[in-house]
């Protein structure tokens, strides 16, 4: 009965990993397939241009960056339960969002990467990831903020009142966490997790915060990139600033993985409007940045999802 146990696990394991990643393809194939704005013609002229070469390769560079980074941030993370390699660090965290894709916000994510350690460490790796993506969130916030409240200065895109509104509303709510910081659910608090976070050593927190950075300037660069590539003639700060705002507003917004690039160009649409660019680059434009940041790691996870092993010690 027990070989016929294991069998049986193994059979189902099989069945949910070929089906993860089937419905995967089968989404980025059904996305591509009717996705009107990807006009090969006009990517292979901007690609043929001698002059568009440094671009492009910078752009490639990006792409690399952004995700290599971010495995690099879990890495240092992911240490403070055990050693993990870039290997392993690159295949727990591409697997992860593979997992991911279909479940708001990339939830899976963190169901992925605790896959990978022993399952008394799944609280642990559940927090640490958090805090790994928590910065992220936090540049987006901040950056975001600063972006659109200089954008708003030369183009209207919010009504002024709408940002105080928001300034206001974020000064309310860090004044009500900092009252409430000792106020407890189930045993759970703010302080607690701000004890939890007092016990990372200070130098993976600047290490975190550091590559945070780094990746969140890859990926609004590739952006800035890819609309000069096709033509956008916005001064240089000011195109930043509007990527910095459509970062923010849609990290605020719930939405699938699989859907953030939907997301993404509805409101890089309107906000792109106010500043006259072409709606058809911004839906190129975002439909692109989909593919090198999501299509492509996805498809290297994809792999490391079917060869993962499940541990035979865990019930």
């Amino acid at each position: 009965m027990k070989i016929l146990s294991d069998k049986t696990k193994q059979y189902l394991v099989l069945l949910i990993k070929i089906l993860v990643v089937s419905a995967a393809f089968y989404y980025i194939y059904n996305q591509l397939s009717n996705d009107e704005t990807l006009d090969f013609h006009i990517l292979s002229e901007v690609v043929s241009k001698p002059e568009n070469y440094l671009a492009i390769f910078a752009l490639m560079c990006l792409t690399f960056s952004n995700r290599f980074v971010e495995i690099l941030k879990w890495q240092n993370l992911s240490s403070l339960i055990k050693l993990v390699s870039v290997g392993q660090a690159a295949k727990q965290v591409l697997s992860a969002l593979t997992l991911g894709i279909f479940t708001p916000n990339g939830i899976g994510e963190y169901a992925g990467k605790a896959l990978y350690f022993e399952k008394k460490d799944a609280p642990r790796v559940i927090f640490l990831n958090m805090v790994c993506n928590g910065v992220q969130v936090i540049y987006a916030i901040v950056f975001g903020l600063i972006g659109l409240s200089i954008l708003n200065q030369f183009h209207e895109i919010i009504p002024n009142t709408y940002l105080y509104i928001v300034y206001g509303v974020i000064a309310v709510v860090f004044t009500l966490l900092f009252s409430i910081r000792n106020f407890a659910i189930k045993g759970y608090s703010i302080q607690t997790i701000v004890n939890l976070l007092n016990e990372i050593p200070k130098k993976k927190h600047r290490k975190n915060l550091f590559l945070a950075l780094l990746r969140y300037a890859s990926f609004t660069h590739q952006y800035v990139i890819l609309y000069y590539l096709f033509g956008v003639d916005i001064p240089y700060f000011e195109l930043l600033c509007a990527v910095s705002a459509i970062y923010l507003m849609a990290s605020s917004l719930p939405n699938f993985q699989f859907l953030e690039f939907a997301v993404k160009g509805s409101i890089a649409m309107f906000i792109f409007t106010a500043l006259d660019v072409n709606q058809w680059v911004v839906a190129l434009v975002a439909t692109l940045i989909w593919l090198l940041n999501i299509v492509l790691p996805i498809s290297i996870g994809s792999y490391f999802v079917l060869t993962f092993k499940v541990k035979r010690n865990e019930e």
